[in-house]
């Protein structure tokens, strides 16, 4: 028989086990050993040959020239220069600069501190004897660059038809007429040059929210508010196809520029990709967690670009129908997009500013500060004007590049309707970016032009740049 198993107490085995698991956790089996002295010795010697060798080399070959050339080793002032040629073979010494004259020989590393003192062939008489000599390049201090001047832009017609609120505007690929959608439920097509009304269509059954006319097609799109995505022909003025999909109201839209899809985007926190031609809903891009406001296209990548309520702007692989990028430096909701038409750049608006964004990564370039309300929408020409229209009437002009705010506008409202009525809802420059078209709260259509009479003389550019908030562009 063995020995029979001691028995203890309960509390003096809880107490045991206490005493095992402080022992475990507070040993310091769990650290590192100490360091060996020679170990990091040989370390740090080795280290220090591998970065400082060849220069301790060269320099050693630098004092026997000097040596031989009689100069003293102690040679004050002068770059230290490293020659890899000794003058007796008649060739141009090249030397390298490496050190400022001027720092003193404590605050240099230890191996730079030993070879600061060497002397330079052809250096004894004050100037060099070769026109090879390097020296450290200068950095030039950041510039702001000067804004290009823009003439200022004047009201020259206003067009009134709609009996709601006018919520977009697009203009025609041949830039003889633009459409415009309204709360009334009413498309309506007027000529550019005069203004006159060519046609009105009607057919959805809530606000017109979204209106894109093809460049490849005779076709008109519109979308609104009572869900419908439309496709008009405009050869016979009648509703074509219908793309159903969206879950609530279709906000914006964009056409692709080279291949036959439509993008829409609305208040189901989603963009949806449409085939024109078989109205199949390609790719439903999700993400986005509140209202996506806006949406743009182009042909190179980012093939689309969104934002929305949610504060950010989505970058999306067309292809994979999947988010490339999520930019999330806006603070309050994006309502706008618009891409440059020449830059690959595209610039967003929002109430804490507009920001402007470089493809295809979407690389943040400078922030236009100064348009302090809801910003609704914003449009490029090619002339590097960007404009801003606002919740409150208040227009911005600013220069593209230079971000530099040259005019501010705010357009009467039309007559018998309240002050409160200001507001613009969406703009757009036509083709050749001599006219800009916004769309009114006052149920107007306003179009301004460039002041013609303006020079440089009589509207200077009144520039202060922010040294504060410089960016280099």
């Amino acid at each position: 028989m063995g020995e029979d198993i001691q028995k203890h107490s309960v509390h003096t085995l809880v107490f045991r086990s206490l005493k095992r698991t402080h022992d475990m956790f507070l040993s310091e089996e769990g650290g590192l050993p100490p360091l060996d002295p020679k170990a990091v010795s040989a370390w740090r010697s080795s280290k220090a040959k591998d970065t400082y060798g060849p220069i301790v080399e060269l320099v050693t070959k630098q004092q026997e020239i000097a040596r031989k050339a009689g100069l003293p080793a102690n040679y004050p002032g002068g770059p230290l220069a490293l020659t890899n040629k000794s003058e007796q073979d008649g060739e141009a010494t090249q030397s390298l600069a490496l050190m400022p004259s001027g720092t003193p020989s404590h605050q240099l590393p230890q191996a730079s501190a030993n070879i600061s003192a060497v002397g330079i062939p052809g250096y004894a008489t004050g100037g060099p004897t070769n026109n090879s000599t390097q020296s450290l390049v200068t950095r030039k201090a950041p510039t702001m660059p000067k804004p290009q001047w823009h003439p200022p832009w004047k009201l020259c017609r206003v067009i009134s038809g709609h009996i709601g609120w006018v919520r977009c505007v697009a203009v025609d690929p041949t830039n003889e007429w633009f459409c415009t959608g309204s709360a009334d439920r009413v498309i309506k097509i007027w000529d550019l040059a005069s203004g006159k009304l060519k046609l009105s269509l009607t057919g959805h059954v809530s606000t017109v929210r979204a209106l894109q006319v093809s460049p490849r097609h005779p076709y008109l799109f519109s979308a609104g508010e009572d869900r419908q995505v439309k496709c008009w022909d405009l050869e016979y003025n009648k509703v074509i196809r219908h793309y159903h999909g969206h879950l609530s109201a279709v906000y914006s839209m964009a056409l692709h520029p080279t291949i036959d899809v439509l993008v829409t985007c609305g208040r189901d926190s989603t963009a949806r990709v449409w085939d024109m031609r078989t109205k199949a809903n390609i790719h439903t891009l999700t993400g986005h967690t509140n209202t996506v406001a806006s949406v743009v296209c182009q042909a190179a990548e980012p093939q689309i670009i969104t934002s929305s309520h949610d504060s950010t702007i989505r970058l999306w692989d067309l292809a994979a129908g999947k988010s490339m990028a999520t930019l999330t430096n806006h603070k309050k909701s994006v309502r706008a997009v618009a891409m440059h038409p020449n830059l690959y750049m595209f610039a967003s608006a929002s109430p804490d500013n507009i920001k402007q964004w470089k493809c295809p990564e979407g690389k943040f370039i400078q922030n236009l500060s100064g348009h302090n309300a809801i910003l609704n929408c914003l449009a490029i020409n090619a002339d590097n004007v960007m404009v801003s229209g606002a919740d409150n009437g208040s227009l911005h002009f600013w220069d593209f590049k230079t971000g530099y705010n040259f005019q501010r506008s705010q357009a009467p409202v039309q007559p018998g309707s309240m002050d409160s009525e200001a507001g613009v809802f969406a703009m757009t420059f036509d083709h050749s970016g001599s006219r800009l078209i916004t769309a009114e709260a006052d149920k107007t259509i306003k179009i301004y032009k460039e002041d013609d009479e303006a020079n440089e003389e009589t509207h200077p550019i009144n520039w202060k740049p922010d040294l504060l908030k410089r960016r280099r562009y």
